[in-house]
This record gives C-alpha cells, structure tokens and sequence, in this order.
C-alpha cells in the first residue's frame, strides 16, 4: 500500500499519501471552518428553495392527435384515417408507443414519447411531422383538421376545490361561481391551468315543438338560418358629420344587433304564415337556463367526516347527495408544489363571502402540496433523528468529543448534499429524501474510520503530538477509505442508469447517494481532522487510558481473545474450513428457496399509505346517463357508512380529476353516458388503523356486488407507489383477423375468470348495442329536393343539439350558446323526431318519417392497434385475502396454465410472448404480456445490470488497489452472504421483496466489500511491519471489528428510520438484515479465506527467510 505509515517511533518522518497531505494541510488551515459554514448555509439554501412533491416527477410526454370523420364507421375511420396517421406519427424520432382508438366518426391517436424526452422538443417534433404531412387525407374526404391535446406530468392537478351547497344549489349556480373563480385563482402565481369538472353549462333552450313548426310552417334547417342571420353585427364605415355647430368629425357607422337575452331570441320573426309573422316563441319553448344533462357531479359526505377535525353538529347526514362542481388547479413546470397548493388554498379563503356566496361550500377534495409538504416535513424530522441517533452511537463507542466531531461531519455532508441536489435538479420528495436517509450511516463511515483510527494512534502513541498524529492516521486508513467509498459509489451509481419510467423515479438514490459519499470522503479528510484536533482530548490528558506505547485498551484486547478463540480452528484445519463453506452454501440455498415456496412475495411496489382511492365503473354500452348515476349513487351509499370513508365525490359522463394513474390510462377523455367515476378521500392517516390498500380490498367484494346487480365492469384504481401501468395484469391479443382477435380475447378473458383471485376482469371488447339507422330514401328526398346533409344536420341538432346563435349579453365569461334541441321527453323513441319537417324544393313541408327507413341493428364497436399492429386488451387485478399472494405477478402465473383451452379451435397453438410484440401477427394468434409485469422485468432487469456494472467497477477498483487479481475475488467472496440476511429479514416481516429491497442489495454489496477492505489491507500492514501472517489475520478482526462494527450500526441505525414506510420498508430490511448478517460473517468468513488462499505463499516465503 503506498500509504502505509512507518512504525510508531521512526525517527524519519514517513512520506504521505494524499490523504495524509490533505489532513496535514487543512487541519490547522483557517479556511478549514469558513468552508464548513459555507457547506452548512449552502444547505440551509436549499431546504429553503428546492421545491417539494411527495413523489419524483417522472416526465411522461404524451400526445393525443384526435381526428374527427362525421359519419363513417369504425372500419372506415380505422382505415382511412387511423392507419395512415400512424404510419405518418411513427416517422416522429423518440417514440416509444403509437396507439390508436377507431370509433364511429372519431379517430383517437395517442404518441407516447420515451421517457425524458423534453416535452416541449417532442411537441415540436409532433407539430414538424403534422405540418409537414397536411396532404396525407384528401381535402374532400370529410375529415376535421387533427386536434393536438399534448399531456404530461403537469397535467395533473395539485390542488381540487369542490363546490357544493348545504341547501342543494343547483348545478348551474355553482358553475357561474366556478367559473367566477377560474380567474381568481388563475392569479395565483405557479398556476397553470385552472378548469372546471361538471356543471351543465348555460344555454338558451330552444325546445322545439314539431306539431307547432309543421302547423305554421316552419321547418328546422330554415330555423337555425334565421337565428344566425339575426345575431349579426358589423363595421359598415365612416361618414363625415355635419351635424352640430362644432368641428367637422368623422362618425363611425355600425349595422345590425346581437342577441342580448332569451327575450331576444322569443321575439325573433322566424317565418310568415296566412300572411302573418310568426315568432320563436309560437313553435318552440325559449328558456335561459341550464342544458340537457350531458354529465352529473356531486358531492356526499361520509361517516368519517363526523370525526374529521373541525366537525359541528350541523354537518350534513353521511351519504346525502349535494350537487357539485369541481375546479382544478394545476402547476407550471419546476414550481414548488407546495407553495402553489397553499397559495391557492388561501385565494380560496378570501374569497368567501365575496364571490362564493354563503351557503356554498369549497371544500378541498385534493391537496398534493399539503401531502408533499407533510411527508417532506416528517422524512427531514427522521433525516434528524436518524443523525441524532447515529451520533449518539459513535459517542457511546468513542466519546463524548469524537461523536461531536463524526456528527458535524455527517451533519455538513447532509447540507452539501442537499444543495448538490438541488443543483442537480432534484426535488425534495420522498425518493430523494430516503435516500439521504439510508445513506446516513454509510455517509457517517468515513468520519468514523478517520476519527476511530486517531483515537487508536492516540492510544498507541501518548507521547507524540495530535497535530503529528492526525496526518498519519489519516494516511494509515486514507487509501482504503478512498477505495472503500468508491466501492460503494461503484455499486450505486449505475443505478441511475436504470431505463423507463423506473428510471427518473429511483435515480435520486444512487445520484444523492454517490453525490453524499464523495462529499463525505472531503470532509472526512479536511474537516474532520480540523476539528479533531480542536476537540480531542491530547495525549497529556489522556490518564488511565495509556499504559505505554503499545496498550490495545481493554475493547481491544477483549476483541484479541474473542477472535483468536473464534478463527484459529478454522486457521489450522482445512476440514473446519470446509465444513464452514458448506454451512455457509447450504444457508444460502435455504434462503432463495424462501421466494420459490412463496415465504418471501416478489413484487414490483408495495402501495403507499395515501389517503384516496378512485372506482372506475363502466356500464353496458348505450347505459343512459341517469342510469350510470344511480349505479354510482348506491357504492356511495356503501362507502359513506364507512368510517374511514371521509367524503366523495360522483362523476357520471365525465372524468374525475386524473391522477398520474390516470395521465398514463387517459381516464381524461372518459366522457360517455356509461362511463362513471367515484372519487374515494379517507380520513386522515392518525385517524385510522388500516393503510388505504387494505381498506380498499377489504370493500372491494362488497362494491363488485352493486356492480353486477348493475350489469357494470368495476376497478378499484389506487394512487400507483410508483410508475403506473395501463392494469397490473394485461394482456396483448394478437392476430390476423379482428373478428378472432375479439373472439379469442373473451376466451382469454373467460380464462381470467376461471382463476382464483382475479378481480377487476375488464376487456376493450364492447357489448352489443342498439342502433337505429335512418337510411335516406334517396330518390324519395332527391326528388324533393331535399339534400341527404339536409336530413342529416335535423337529425343531429334535433337530438344533441344545433347551436344556432351566440348571446353577446356583455357579462359571460363562456359564451351562451341557442341551442335548438327535442325537449328531453321527446326523446324517447323514434316518434317525435320522425315527426320534425323538412322543406321541399316546392316550399312545402315533408315530414321525415317521408324521407326516411329505420333500420335496427348493432352499433359499431371501437377497434384498436399498437405500434401498427390490431389488438384487443384483456385487462385486471389480483385481490387480496385469497390464495394468490397479492402481487400480480403470481396472479399471471396463476392463468398461464388456463390458456391451453382459450385457443381458438383449429387455429393452432397460442403464442405466448413476454417481452415485445410478435414479430408477424398474421401467422399465429398470441398474447403478449403487459402490465406491471412489463415494468417490472425492465427494472429488475435494469437493475441486475447495474448490479452486474457495479461487481465489475468493485473488482477493477481493488485490483487497482491490491495490484492482484485473486485478493479482489476473496474480498468480493462476501456478497452473496448479504441473501442470507436479506431473504429471512423479508420473510420475518411478511415483507414483499420489491424493487426497494433490490436497491437494498445493490448498496449491500459497496458495504460489505468496504469492510472487506479495511480487513485485507490491515492484514497486509500487519505482514509488511513484519507480524507473524496467522497472527496478522487474527489481529486484522480484533482491530478493524471495531470500527467495522460501528459503521455497520450506523448503517443500520439509519435503516431503521425507513422500516415503517409501506414503500421503502424492502430497502430499511434488506440493509438491516443484510448488514446484520453479512457483518458478523464476514469477520469471519475473510480472514478465513484470506488465510486459506495466501497461506502456502506465505509460508513459503516465511522458511525462505529463516533459511
């Protein structure tokens, strides 16, 4: 080694390492503790200004290109629209996925770019390709200009306010004072988009009678030309004003009138009959007001709302239903979620009584800044606790002035680390904060190894000066610590290469961590001997405990005994040796064996304890709306006599605010009369004893059962831990036909069924729903001269509604539309519109039930591709308490063996794919594998790469070091000892090994090899000061156990802080378990096997230099 002190004594002085030189130059420099302020202000800083989010913000750019083609069928839209787009979107560089939805008259594309692609760059480059493509539909083809709808991660709301009335305000009241709001709350500064969910939205009502039209000869397409003609106004000019005595001016001249008010539009004269003007309001009923329902939003209260702070006696009953509307408040890219939440928090406030009139609620339904700032709040408080802790170790095992010199090190390597942090881009969250967490007992090692080898040299030299000491024994352990730090930095940070969404989530661990570690290694050879020599004690006072210039102290020669009795019958006998190694194999088998009979679960990530939950329900297609709504009426009737159940909030024929769950699933565009959301918060967390997972799965089976008395598909969809997935269990059917794609997707389906467990059974396949087609007689209506877009265009507004006219009433924020529309009676069946008039060439009026042939059958179905191929999707869940393991992997183990039966008959063997699609659809049909299984074999897989990366970057460092290639072997021997300790740790715990716990394992290897080093390298300094090689082995565990031992602790110590989160308690067991055993052998287990490989070798050289 070349910085090995010479022996205590010497009268030259030793030439330093670099380690050495440091320390010497820094120990006495006065600059030393004007750059430790400036670490520990530069940390304050960035606590102060990094912005906090409860999770890492993970940069998914998505795009939907929507494409309207009025008319056409599935098929056509899918062939004439949705695959040439594709084909033209796929051109787009950085593309990960292209999806496509094909409905009657709609085409649905959805890009999504890899992860990291900046959104802005991926939107111009989607905006590049469209621009430059505009030929490829014909111009008189029929379709709309593409609609671009970019969405990503800022999309999701921080903050919802649900505005609901004590007196049941109407729907409409508490739109105007939401929209009323928009504004104000746009000036909150961070914001971005402020929008309002529900409402019906204002209208002036044209009900249209087609008794009274035909009776005065009105017909509806003259009707809606009358009202646009009316609501026209213009510029006409300038003319010069001679008028008055003044100076001559020019007068701008203006023509025609707005329609101000629904007087306005009753008064309009919309035809002549008998010689007579007949008005609007003599064929059709004028009223302002409210639209048809299109959507339904509300708000209930639950029985934990009785117990929630701030409770009264008035409060509503649990379950009573209060018209809603909801306002979402998003934040703009880098804003500190935190600040915007609260900020808007507190516009809401002030606005009470001003704009939210009294009687009308705001109450907050979501706050993902309270809940960042709160769990950013309670991990800095355990950041604390976890250096008190470690710091209190190291003064019962060194002293009271060495733990205040270790806690000073660790406390200035935490606050540069927080800046080098924030300077890096990361936010406070619970990733990033975990990982400074853990890391306090690996960033306390190097501290501890300087401060614990001063204290030795101290001991064996009373006589000498510290300020002579310190630089030697920072030298003595300077190069191992050096390597021992960059071990662990090798074993990390390739971590922070791991792809997909996992990537941005779990890379503030290896970055904080490696970032932590080489800071810590700086101020362990810079600080740290500065402040050691301020604080410790000099040889001159050291009293009883020096003896002379080679007392061990009673820790250490306790330790000799120890080990000596410990190590030297494996020393001389090969057979205890052996049987060592065996003992060691056969604990090592029995613990993987643990994952194979299931004593230890794997799954990607466990699911946090958040405080909401979302249903998901989806009706038979062609559900009327009020029929979606009172399927969700009778869950929230369940729900609300829960007593975790704080409130909810119903959405039917519209999207709930999205989560990140759904930004990725697009629940945004969920809009249909059979598409219903419930919008689930708990009570708080302190006010409940299970974690919002079990409390979800235990209602489950309750809800599933209002679910099928309903005929409905219902998902229980939880805030993901991590990166969400489309379902945990997917799966991909492929073929070379659509009608056996559908086909062989129900029997899939019918196998999901068929297996224990499987809960949330969904498919993309549609059940049949009526259609009644009006086909034009042709001759009949051309005859008439009545055009085929004439009839079409009455149909349409005469059931979804034409907007004929604009008010210009002076005072909406969002403009009114005249809506001529059947009254909501008329539409039941077919009569009344049959009845609606038509005009002639001739003038007169044909009914069109003349024009027309009705024709029942099924309405078209949605069609779907991926990445150009057609699939259909088989999508669902495991469910707790049964005999799967809850953890979706098993559940898709659970179904392979039922896929046997769901191949179509005579079309072969079914394909079976897990990692991309098939490569030739049209040869097989297959299922490919989604889901969280997907994501969870690219992190695993990711990760055992970068576990591989970093055993190769461990193993070049240390021959490096050792200039050995077999010495490296022998200190990398323990690694695999980490299973031992990790594997039972997670079974005691009834833990899931999860991704966490594989971050667990990878930093176990830096630890352990760290600690292999320091033991290598003092038997080597032992050998070459000339002690005997057995009793240089043996001494290398009496000594280094110490500091082996206290680094250890502190790594644990810091494990333990993390043991209760849901998420991260699989990194706390892995390194507390893992250290645990893996410690205590590896003390055994190099020495041992140093001793065994070199002994021949040394031996050798032994009698060559007696002889």
């Amino acid at each position: 080694m070349s910085e090995h002190p010479a022996p205590a004594g010497a009268e030259t002085a030793p030439a330093l390492g670099l380690s050495g030189r440091m320390a010497r130059a820094f120990q006495s420099n006065a600059l030393t503790p004007l750059l430790a302020l400036v670490a520990l202000l530069l940390g304050v800083f960035a606590v102060l200004v990094t912005p906090r989010e409860e999770e890492p913000q993970i940069n998914v750019t998505m795009a939907n290109v929507l494409i309207a083609f009025p008319g056409a069928s599935s098929a056509d839209v899918q062939n004439m629209v949705a695959r040439p787009a594709e084909h033209v979107l796929s051109q787009i560089a950085g593309i990960e996925h292209t999806y496509s939805v094909s409905r009657p008259g709609m085409a649905v594309m959805t890009v999504q770019f890899e992860v990291g692609v900046p959104s802005t760059e991926a939107l111009v480059r989607l905006y590049d390709v469209l621009n430059a493509n505009q030929d490829w539909l014909p111009p008189g083809l029929g379709t709309l200009p593409p609609i671009v709808r970019p969405k990503g991660i800022d999309d999701v709301p921080v903050l919802a306010v649900t505005l609901w009335g004590r007196e049941g305000t109407s729907g409409v009241d508490l739109e105007r004072v939401a929209h009323a709001m928009e504004s104000e709350l746009k000036r909150v500064p961070g914001t971005r988009e402020v929008q309002t969910i529900g409402g019906p939205g204002r209208t002036v009502q044209v009900t249209l009678q087609p008794e009274k039209l035909r009776e005065r000869g009105v017909d509806v397409l003259r009707l809606k030309q009358t009202l646009a003609a009316a609501n026209q106004a213009m510029p006409a000019g300038n003319v010069i004003d001679a008028a008055g005595s003044g100076p001559t001016r020019s007068l701008a001249v203006e023509t025609g009138e707005f329609l101000r008010s629904a007087a306005d539009v009753e008064d309009l004269v919309v035809g002549v009959h008998q010689g007579k003007p007949v008005y609007l309001r003599e064929v059709a009923t004028v009223e302002a007001g409210a639209a048809q329902p299109a959507r339904y939003v509300w708000y209930s209260p639950g029985a934990g709302a009785a117990t929630a702070a701030g409770a009264q006696d008035t409060d509503p009953a649990p379950g009573t239903v209060y018209p809603a509307v909801t306002l979402t408040v998003t934040k703009k890219p880098g804003e500190n979620a935190v600040d915007v939440a609260r900020a808007a928090r507190q516009r809401v406030d002030e606005l009470r009584n001003t704009i939210i009139p009294a009687g009308t609620e705001a109450t907050i339904t979501r706050d993902y800044g309270a809940t960042a700032a709160e769990k950013a709040n309670k991990l800095i408080q355990k950041l604390g606790f976890a250096t008190a802790s470690v710091i209190l170790l190291v003064g019962l095992a060194l002293g009271r002035r060495e733990a205040v010199i270790v806690g000073a090190a660790v406390i200035l390597t935490l606050t540069a680390t927080l800046f080098a942090s924030w300077a890096w881009g990361f936010t406070l969250n619970r990733v990033s904060l975990f990982a400074l967490i853990f890391s306090i007992g690996i960033l306390v090692d190097d501290a501890i190894v300087v401060v614990e080898n001063i204290h030795r040299h101290q001991l064996l030299d009373p006589t000498r000066p510290l300020k002579d000491i310190i630089p030697l024994a920072v030298d003595e352990v300077g190069g191992p610590t050096i390597l021992a730090t960059l071990t662990v930095i090798a074993a990390l940070l390739p971590m922070a290469f791991v792809s997909g969404l996992m990537g941005p989530y779990m890379s503030p661990i290896p970055i904080n961590s490696s970032l932590g570690m080489a800071l810590s290694l700086a101020i362990a050879f810079t600080v740290t001997p500065w402040l050691a020599l301020k604080l410790m004690k000099p040889h001159d006072t050291l009293g009883d405990h020096a003896h002379g210039a080679h007392a061990p102290g009673r820790i250490t020669a306790a330790m000799s005994r120890l080990f000596a009795g410990l190590l030297t019958p494996f020393l001389e006998s090969a057979r205890k040796r052996w049987l060592l190694l065996a003992g060691i194999g056969v604990a090592l088998a029995l613990s993987v064996g643990m994952a194979a009979v299931q004593w230890v679960v794997l799954k990607m990530l466990p699911f946090d304890n958040k405080s909401e939950f979302q249903l998901v329900v989806d009706m038979p297609a062609g559900t009327p709306l009020e029929d979606t709504a009172a399927a969700l009426h009778e869950m929230a009737g369940f729900l609300a006599q829960q007593p975790e159940v704080l409130d909810m909030q119903g959405y039917a024929g519209t999207a709930s605010p999205i989560t990140f769950n759904g930004l990725v699933r697009q629940y945004y565009m969920r809009a249909d009369a059979e598409q219903g959301d419930l919008q689930i918060n708990l009570v708080d967390k302190a006010h409940r004893d299970e974690q919002s997972h079990a409390i979800a799965q235990r209602l489950r089976p309750e809800l599933e059962k209002i679910a099928d008395r309903h005929g409905a598909r219902l998902k229980v969809v939880e805030v993901p831990p991590g990166p969400p997935v489309m379902s945990p269990l997917v799966a991909e059917v492929y073929g070379p036909s659509e009608e056996g794609r559908q086909q062989l997707a129900e029997r899939v389906a019918q196998a999901f069924a068929a297996t224990p467990d499987i809960t949330a059974l969904d498919t993309s396949l549609h059940a049949d729903a009526p259609r009644a087609f009006l086909r034009v007689q042709r001759q009949r209506a051309e005859s008439l001269g009545i055009p085929v877009s004439v009839v079409a265009a009455t149909v349409q507004g005469a059931l979804s509604g034409s907007d004929a006219a604009w008010l210009h009433d002076g005072q909406s924020k969002y403009p009114v539309p005249v809506r001529l529309q059947l009254p909501r009676e008329s539409q039941v069946g077919l009569d009344a519109l049959l009845a609606l008039p038509l005009r002639a060439a001739n003038g007169q009026l044909v009914p069109l039930s003349e024009l027309v042939r009705v024709e029942r059958g099924v309405a078209d179905k949605p069609l779907y591709t991926k990445d150009l191929m057609g699939v259909s999707y088989v999508f669902a869940d495991v469910g707790a308490g049964g005999a799967t393991p809850d953890s979706p992997l098993y559940g898709l183990f659970g179904i392979r063996g039922k896929l046997a039966d769901a191949a179509l008959p005579g079309s072969g063997e079914l394909g079976e794919y897990w990692i991309r699609q098939p490569s030739d659809p049209y040869r097989e049909f297959a299922i490919k594998w989604d889901g969280e299984w997907q994501i969870t074999y690219e992190t695993f897989r990711d990760m055992g790469a970068a576990y591989g990366v970093g055993l190769i970057l461990i193993y070049l460092l240390v021959v490096a070091q050792f200039k050995s290639y077999k010495t490296p072997l022998i200190i990398m021997a323990p690694i695999p000892l980490t299973i031992i300790g990790v594997m039972p740790g997670h079974a005691l715990f009834g833990a899931n090994f999860t991704a966490t716990s594989m971050i667990g394992m990878i930093a176990l290897a830096g630890i352990i090899v760290r600690n292999s080093i320091l033991l290598v390298d003092f038997i080597e300094l032992q050998v070459n000061q000339g002690v005997a090689f057995k009793e240089a082995v043996v001494n290398s565990a009496a000594v280094r156990a110490q500091p082996i031992a206290l680094t250890a602790l502190a790594a644990m110590t810091g494990a333990v802080f993390i043991l209760d989160d849901p998420i991260f308690n699989g990194l706390a067991i892995s390194l507390l378990f893992g250290i645990l055993v893996s410690t205590l052998l590896t003390l055994v287990v190099i020495p041992v096997l140093y001793y065994a490989f070199n002994r021949r070798e040394h031996e050798a050289r032994a009698e060559a230099q007696t002889a």
